[in-house]
């Protein structure tokens, strides 16, 4: 019995050991050299032409329901007759482990800035807010401020988009932070850089910049396309 199992346990060192090597020696088909560094490279790039034309409805159509924190505290412009401007991208490192947002604004007074976000949602619609830029890992970001030469840059990690999650309180909570997975589960929101990326493969990634005049709807806003 002893020898029976030796003999058994050689057999199977010498299976494994000819599986390997032709395992090593066979090329891949596809002829690619496989780069394990090369996740962390920008690989799909989105971008956004932001205008207050996209925004779903004037300052007037504010639900009578909205709390005061998401009120106008200035005098609101109509779209047609607003100038503000903005060009954005949205780039996802290979690895989707990392995103970096850029935009470039033009026609808005930076000290008018009061929110900024990503929303996952289609054109027009009022969706969710998936990343805060309002906030850091550590705190408030003071908008207007990185907003001073009307260029903002940042870089968006997985604790970005839990920090929204956890901030998302009550029911106002629920149906505003945190986008879900799937959209028929709503209590199973997104806390990854690949579940974003997911979301912007289907279109329904967008920007919104909010000021003083345009707090519920946002001043100017833009989906996310790829970048061809």
């Amino acid at each position: 019995m002893v020898k029976l199992r030796f003999i058994a346990q050689i057999f199977v060192m010498l299976v494994l050991g000819i599986t390997q090597a032709m395992a090593q020696s066979v090329p891949p088909r596809d002829g690619m050299v496989l780069r394990p560094d090369a996740g962390r490279e920008i690989g799909r790039i989105y971008q956004a032409w932001l205008s207050p034309l996209q925004q779903g409805g004037e300052e007037e159509d504010t639900p009578a329901a909205i709390p005061r924190a998401f009120r106008s505290t200035a005098p609101s412009v109509p779209r047609n007759a607003r100038q503000s401007r903005g060009h954005g991208t949205l780039a996802f490192t290979r690895d989707q482990g990392r995103a970096y947002a850029h935009l470039r604004i033009e026609g808005i007074n930076p000290q008018d800035i009061t929110l900024f976000h990503i929303h996952c949602g289609r054109p027009g619609q009022l969706g969710p807010i998936l990343v805060d830029f309002g906030r850091t890992q550590t705190g408030p970001r003071n908008l207007p401020a990185a907003f001073a030469n009307g260029e903002f840059s940042v870089e968006i990690t997985n604790e970005d988009l839990v920090a929204v999650i956890d901030h998302g309180h009550g029911i106002l909570g629920i149906l505003t932070a945190g986008c879900p997975i799937i959209p028929s589960i709503p209590t199973d929101r997104v806390r990854t850089i690949a579940g974003m990326a997911l979301i912007a493969e289907r279109g329904e990634l967008y920007f919104n910049l909010h000021t003083k005049g345009q707090m519920f709807f946002g001043d100017i806003r833009g989906q996310l396309s790829p970048v061809q």
